[in-house]
């Protein structure tokens, strides 16, 4: 099954350039959480994207530029705190109209400010979507937003967010988790990646991908932001975006197992998921 969706991963051809790849726009990162910005744009660098820009608070910027080398940013509108305003929103949607797809989410935090930031982006941005970690977070119990999008959208929970979304407990999301993606997918019309052991990927049309990548070593804080930015970057290539989740999953998955070899299920960190990926390519055969 997930090599009919590998398929779909072009060949590069000696004539194209980096726009030719996908241009991910990656809203993430507040005071304290720099790291969840910077591993989401790292691995969607990593799994192939031309172009990627981090958006962040202007007080983060001259941070994020030191942190990166190949990925470019843009310093947003802030509050006195420290959090996007309102103005933010504009200046992330006119950028965006220069990209392929959004990440919004990582790091960015729970401020009241942050949260109506992101409500807006949901319901404004006109790219394929990522919403990841604190994007669902600022949205409990609010999936009717999905159903007014106008374009594709992903959403990547770990049971703690999923639980938030639907008001209920992470006992009665981990023993329901097939039929939890199932049904918001379906009622909502958007892709649903419930993150964990054997990771569930719903489609709206019913198609149902559960996931035997991985490994313990992967319980550890940003791997969840490296998927991320894996998925929007295949989604950012070109790929239909169920296709783009199953295969980032697939290959998130492999990458920690190699991870693992080499470093133990103890040691691992998100960042050796980024630098195995390279290896996770070869080994399902992309090249």
């Amino acid at each position: 099954m997930v090599t009919s969706h590998i398929e779909k991963i072009s060949v590069r051809q000696d004539e194209s350039h980096k726009g030719d790849y996908g241009k991910v726009l990656v809203v993430a990162g507040s005071i304290g959480m720099t790291g969840a910005a910077y591993l989401a744009s790292q691995a969607a660098l990593r799994a192939g994207s031309g172009l990627v820009t981090n958006a962040v608070p202007c007080s983060l910027n001259p941070i994020m530029a030191i942190k990166f080398i190949e990925v470019m940013t843009l310093a947003l509108s802030e509050n006195k705190n420290g959090t996007l305003n309102k103005k933010s929103v504009k200046e992330i949607l006119e950028f965006s109209k220069k990209c392929d797809v959004s990440i919004v989410g990582p790091g960015m935090g729970r401020a009241k400010e942050t949260r109506a930031v992101i409500i807006d982006l949901i319901r404004y941005l006109s790219t394929p979507l990522v919403l990841d970690a604190d994007g669902l977070n600022a949205i409990e119990g609010k999936l009717s937003l999905f159903k007014k999008r106008k374009y594709k959208t992903v959403i990547t929970p770990h049971p703690g967010e999923m639980a938030r979304l639907i008001k209920k407990d992470v006992t009665f999301v981990q023993e329901h988790r097939t039929e939890i993606a199932k049904e918001i997918a379906e009622t909502t019309g958007i892709v649903v990646c419930l993150k964990g052991h054997k990771t569930v990927v719903a489609s709206p049309d019913g198609e149902l991908y559960v996931n035997d990548t991985g490994n313990s070593g992967m319980a550890t804080g940003g791997t969840g932001d490296v998927l991320a930015g894996i998925i929007a970057s295949f989604i950012g290539q070109g790929i239909d975006i169920y296709s783009a989740v199953v295969v980032g999953v697939y290959l998130h998955g492999i990458s920690g197992d190699i991870a693992a070899e080499k470093h133990g299920p103890f040691s691992m960190i998100a960042g050796d998921v980024i630098q195995a990926l390279p290896d996770a390519f070869k080994k399902a055969g992309l090249y």
